[in-house]
């Protein structure tokens, strides 16, 4: 059998040691996936805000693969195949995001002279990409337009679209997740990357960068203005709801949306500019009466509840004319300082053959381009400098587990049943003196109890808890593991039960402060060691 022991000693923070456990613990009964509807939370300072922002910030990055933020090697952009017409002309662009990984895209920009304002482009699930030109979506005319109006404009592809073809579009085996290498991650690599590109430009002010994205572009958007302060003016299209996340692999990563909506993601983008985009034919129907209420008592929060605006059309799922027209307005209001609505109605302008747009076509990638497999290692392979205490915070935040700030006991006869708020950990403790021992067993605490190892130490007569972890033993209980992306919206079983431990180290040790010692056996020995390493 496999036996695992650590000796810890913990320092410790004062946590309350009695009070109400839930009947049921919350894990079990509520598993939400994207479609579930979201109770909104309220903040009543702007200090409790930005302590939630800190939080959805690090869990974004870390959901993504990206915390702390690795260092940036040259993009080595090659920028070519300049088409002009009249006011602004259009390239192809390559940059090696990683080494010898390569994001396509467009870059438009106007025939002036002098800096401009940026803005960045991502595109949503539509087939042909950043390249769509159809009524309901159209990224080239709104990157013509807005460099006929005096902006800078980068289109990328999302991950296997169009130029962007050394991994597909979803990707992502349970070997690869360990390493939080799927599209979401990679894209929001790309992303930033691409703003890296955009403000080295000769002809962009860095000091006013816009972003605007629809659907799964809206998803890219929210993201990119939640993790990088760089972007300064936004507009998200048909993303912000109460009741649906965004559908796609590229928008649900492993623990990104654990107790996280695009609202919040949305509000952290306050104080600055904000358009919230909707329509009446999808998940954004109720934007102006639910959701933009909700960001804006952010803002308010900041003083500065004017800064987000709302612009709602009848109209299917879309990024149609109307809805880039209206963020021509809102960014020549912040951006170019022109309220003159006259100046931003949208010209047709006939959009390039596919082939005039396509950085790869009749070209071949850079020598020494990666395959699938080398993209893999090469994310592997990023480097990340990080202290013993930013090594133990990443690994909390991939375990998705904390060290309690508060633990509430309630004894229920020979059973004490310990709690975070809406967790409930069964254990059995026997008082004692000396070293507390913590002893988990994969099979349940009943295998625990009654082990050579439990009698050992009772013999010693140390403290003893023996924790029944999440699902096993008699603390099995049915658990709706088959909602949309479940993985993105609720937390493993494993990590429950390295959470569950974790709150039972918090008790043991505060009940004798000083070393306490960990058991774990059978397969909770290694839960045991993830518990051990994540623990202070």
């Amino acid at each position: 059998m496999k036996i695992a022991a650590f000796l810890l000693t913990i320092a410790l923070t004062p946590i309350e040691l009695a009070g109400q456990v839930p009947a049921a613990d919350r894990r079990n009964t509520f598993t939400p996936g994207t479609d579930t509807h979201f109770e909104l939370r309220d903040y009543a300072t702007r200090a409790a805000w930005e302590q939630r922002k800190g939080e959805l910030r690090r869990q974004i990055l870390s959901a993504a693969g990206l915390y702390p933020l690795p260092p940036r090697a040259s993009l080595h952009a090659q920028i070519f195949g300049r088409i002009e017409h009249k006011g602004y002309s259009i390239e192809k662009v390559l940059l090696e995001t990683l080494p010898g990984y390569y994001l396509g895209g467009n870059l438009y920009r106007p025939m002036s002279a002098g800096k401009k304002p940026g803005v960045l482009n991502p595109h949503g699930h539509w087939p042909y990409g950043r390249l769509e030109n159809e009524p309901l979506d159209s990224n080239p005319e709104f990157g013509m337009n807005l460099a006929r109006q005096g902006y800078v404009v980068f289109a990328w592809d999302m991950v296997g679209y169009n130029d962007t073809l050394q991994t597909p579009h979803s990707f992502g085996t349970p070997a690869e997740q360990l390493w939080s290498f799927g599209p979401l991650g990679l894209q929001l690599w790309n992303s930033i990357r691409a703003l890296d590109f955009l403000i080295s430009l000769d002809d962009v002010d860095a000091a006013r960068i816009g972003m605007a994205g629809a659907s799964g572009g809206a998803t890219q958007t929210l993201l990119l203005d939640a993790v990088d302060d760089r972007v300064q003016f936004a507009a998200p299209v048909n993303m912000v709801s109460t009741f649906m996340q965004g559908g796609d692999t590229c928008e649900n990563a492993p623990g990104l949306r654990v107790g996280a909506n695009n609202v919040e993601i949305a509000a952290m983008f306050a104080p600055k500019p904000m358009l919230l985009v909707s329509a009446t034919g999808d998940w954004t129907r109720t934007t102006p009466t639910v959701e933009f209420p909700a960001v804006r008592k952010i803002y308010e929060l900041y003083g500065h509840a004017a800064n987000v605006e709302t612009f709602h059309q009848e109209a299917p799922h879309n990024f149609n004319r109307q809805n880039r027209e209206a963020i021509y307005r809102f960014f020549g209001h912040h951006m170019l300082g022109d309220n003159n609505a006259a100046h931003f109605v949208e010209k047709d302008e006939p959009v390039e053959m596919l082939q005039k747009m396509l950085a790869l076509a009749g070209r071949a990638l850079p020598e020494g381009a990666a395959t699938y497999g080398q993209v893999f290692a090469r994310w592997r392979a990023m480097p990340s400098d990080v202290s013993l205490d930013q090594a133990r915070e990443k690994l909390q935040l991939a375990l998705g587990v904390e060290w309690p700030a508060q633990v509430t006991a309630q004894q229920n006869g020979d059973m004490t049943l310990l709690t975070r708020g809406d967790d409930r950990v069964p254990a059995y403790w026997i008082d004692g003196h000396g070293a507390p021992a913590v002893l988990v067993d994969s099979g349940g605490a009943a295998p625990a109890r009654h082990s050579p190892l439990a009698a050992r130490l009772l013999r010693e007569g140390r403290p003893l808890l023996v924790v029944e972890a999440f699902q096993t033993g008699a603390n099995t209980a049915p658990r709706n593991r088959a909602t949309s992306h479940f993985l993105a919206f609720n937390y493993t079983d494993d990590q429950c039960r390295v959470q569950d431990i974790l709150t039972a180290l918090a008790f043991a040790a505060q009940r004798h402060p000083g070393p306490v010692e960990l058991f774990g056996t059978g397969d909770a020995a290694i839960w045991a060691l993830f518990a051990a390493a994540a623990a202070p």
